[in-house]
């Protein structure tokens, strides 16, 4: 959670209501997994600041939102920032698939386009993602560990801070160079394996920020990293 959390939940309120066949997608097989995601997120909010309420949980921001165990994603999206996505792999498939996912902020892609994909086609059209990076992405998912979480993070220029950003995979977005963009969209990735059902979580937490309020330590930080020649080109 952050500072953003109570306009975040604002806008996903508005998402969960209006576009919710756009944001949520479950297959028929992904449900114990799902219900395990459900019953993890339960058992995390109080710790950060969530109170019960009957059977409902005051948010941080006031909300009271019914624990609905019935709408398990439709639930998790109404009550914290993060997005999730739940990934499995069907016995002897060579890769994990996309099984589930309350996605209320994607950035350059869209839910039906990836339900039920492999990790390769997922990643279509993202240029890195060739064979060598698929074969050290499974050999990651595959050796993931419960109780052992991996994260990493990504910084992209926009010229618009929409959260909700879907595209189609045969439409790329035009990325503005620093001194065009006017906002940097980062995206906190965190993948978690579930004991019970072996599902892969890829959990998104996405923090938009108006580029003139990067502090010089933030600046310096991305001038010294690998992400500084993508930026600029």
């Amino acid at each position: 959670m952050d500072e953003a959390y109570g306009a975040q939940m604002a806008h996903r309120e508005w998402l969960l209501t209006h576009h919710r066949d756009e944001v949520i997608a479950c297959q028929p097989h992904a449900r114990e997994a799902v219900e395990e995601l459900y019953a993890t997120v339960m058992d995390a909010l109080p710790a950060l600041g969530f109170t019960r309420a009957g059977g409902a949980w005051v948010c941080p921001d006031g909300r009271h939102v019914t624990e609905d165990s019935d709408q398990p994603l439709l639930t998790l999206g109404r009550l914290v920032q993060n997005d999730f996505c739940v990934h499995l792999q069907h016995p002897g498939a060579a890769e994990h698939h996309l099984a589930a996912a309350v996605l209320c902020f994607p950035a350059g892609w869209r839910l039906s386009d990836k339900i039920g994909r492999p990790l390769t086609q997922i990643h279509v059209p993202v240029d890195p993602y060739d064979e060598s990076m698929a074969r050290r992405v499974q050999r990651m998912f595959d050796a993931l560990q419960p109780g052992r979480l991996l994260w990493r993070a990504n910084a992209l220029l926009y010229a618009d801070p929409e959260l909700f950003a879907p595209r189609s995979s045969e439409h790329r977005r035009h990325q503005p160079k620093l001194g065009e963009a006017v906002w940097m969209r980062s995206e906190r990735q965190v993948l978690r394996k579930l004991p019970e059902s072996g599902a892969v979580v890829f959990t998104i937490h996405t923090y938009v920020i108006p580029v003139e309020k990067l502090t010089q330590a933030q600046l310096a930080s991305l001038k010294a990293s690998p992400l500084w020649d993508t930026l600029l080109s």
